[in-house]
C-alpha cells in the first residue's frame, strides 16, 4: 500500500514540476524586463533540479542525483553572474 502511495506521489510531483518548468519558460520568453527573465531562469533551474531528483527517486539511479547537483551548481553560478551583470554592466572586473 505505501509503495503505491509513493509512486502516485512521485507521479503527481513530476506533473506539477513539469507545469512549473513550463510557466518559468513562459516568464523567460515574455518577461518585460531583464530582471524578470533572470528570475524565470533561476526558477527554471531550480525546477529542473527538483525534477531530476524526483526522477532519481523513481528510478533509483544515482545518475539523476549527480546531474541535479551539477544543475544546481551551474544554475547558482549563472544567477550570480547575471545579477552582477545587471548591477554593474560587466561580469569580470
Amino acid at each position: 500500500m505505501s509503495g503505491t502511495i509513493l509512486i502516485l506521489a512521485l507521479n503527481v510531483a513530476q506533473l506539477v514540476l513539469a507545469l512549473a518548468a513550463v510557466l518559468a519558460g513562459s516568464r523567460i520568453l515574455r518577461g518585460p524586463r531583464a530582471q524578470d527573465r533572470v528570475l524565470g531562469l533561476d526558477t527554471l533551474y531550480v525546477t529542473a533540479m527538483l525534477l531530476f531528483l524526483v526522477t532519481g527517486l523513481r528510478s533509483g539511479s544515482i545518475f539523476f542525483f549527480e546531474a541535479a547537483m551539477v544543475i544546481g551548481f551551474l544554475g547558482f553560478v549563472a544567477t550570480v553572474a547575471l545579477a552582477k551583470f545587471l548591477i554593474r554592466g560587466e561580469v569580470i572586473e
